[in-house]
């Protein structure tokens, strides 16, 4: 471990009266649904929340893997699922007045399908109540099992989201056995696949700090790219407690801004990096609602053009 944190990692504390922050915490506390914010000691928590940006973490609060940088507790025999938390987290939502909501889980290879279809019943249901939200759903790699992507990707989500986590060489060490660089590019290729006909974007993460070096990075970003990959972002791998893996060293500003540049040129729609960055982090979020909303807008006039070009009235498709 470096003996300390370089000066740029410092952020607001959360707490205060009155703030969205509060808010959000009472609304997911009287609903009892938890988030991934809280269970995984994010560092931007405060200036998420008070943004009006949180991640529910569906199917519970106990994972049955066992990741050496996650904070989240682990069981092989998690409590079952509440088959009432994808109406709470319709309901939640449906309070905060937001427009973007990142939905995410602990793994649960307990479950048949992995939870696929509890996540995909609650965008459906988020998507009848609100049709215009847009849904991002952080997942597992559902331990490869396509049928379960293909439940997810086309339940009417906006955004897959499945993290690899680090480069190939480290996973080994730093994920758990049961998951993989290859398994976690096959679901993310899969997703890509089976959301096409609705205009899902993939979207993963990195952790930087492990002690990967700059070509197994982009070698990292060229393999996501070919699997269709549309976001990638990229974060500094912070230690949350003495029991988990040591951070090897901490990557510049400057150096996240380079690979951020190097990304983008390799074809990815959008790079967040930054030491701060998080895999849901509020930033990505709100350029992925104007990215979704102006493809979606440039979709509706395409086919508006050819409707006038056929000879049909474009308001009747």
């Amino acid at each position: 471990m470096p003996e300390q944190r370089p000066g740029w990692f410092r952020v607001p504390a959360p707490g205060g009266k009155h703030t969205k922050y509060e808010e959000l915490k009472s609304s997911l506390k009287e609903l009892n649904l938890h988030t991934v914010c809280e269970e995984a000691q994010c560092p931007n928590i405060g200036e998420c929340w008070n943004g009006g940006t949180g991640t529910i973490m569906l199917l519970g609060d106990t994972c049955t893997r066992g990741c050496k940088f996650c904070a989240v507790k682990t069981s092989q025999k998690p409590p079952e699922p509440d088959p009432f938390e994808p109406f709470h987290t319709a309901e939640a939502i449906s309070r905060w007045g937001i427009n973007y909501v990142v939905l995410t889980s602990v793994d649960r290879d307990d479950l048949e399908d992995g939870g696929a279809n509890h996540f995909a019943t609650t965008v459906e249901l988020i998507k009848t109540a609100k049709s215009d939200m847009l849904v991002e759903c952080l997942v597992s790699d559902f331990r490869g099992d396509y049928a379960a992507v293909d439940r997810l990707a086309t339940s009417g989500l906006d955004v897959y989201a499945h993290n690899i986590e680090t480069v190939r060489r480290l996973q080994p060490y730093v994920r758990d056995k049961r998951a993989g660089y290859d398994q976690s590019l096959s679901v993310l290729r899969r997703a890509k696949i089976a959301g096409e006909a609705t205009g899902v974007y993939t979207k993963t993460s990195l952790m930087l700090g492990l002690g990967e070096t700059e070509e197994e990075i982009l070698e990292t970003m060229r393999d996501l790219r070919e699997a269709g990959v549309d976001v990638l972002t990229l974060g500094q791998y912070l230690r949350p407690t003495d029991h988990h893996l040591a951070v090897v060293d901490y990557v510049t500003p400057e150096k996240f801004d380079q690979y951020a540049r190097q990304g983008e040129a390799l074809g990815f729609s959008y790079v967040a990096s930054g030491p701060m960055v998080r895999s849901s982090y509020k930033a990505g979020e709100f350029f992925m609602e104007n990215m979704i909303r102006r493809g979606r807008q440039e979709e509706d006039a395409v086919a508006a053009a050819m409707a006038v070009a056929a000879g049909m009235d474009p308001n009747d498709r």
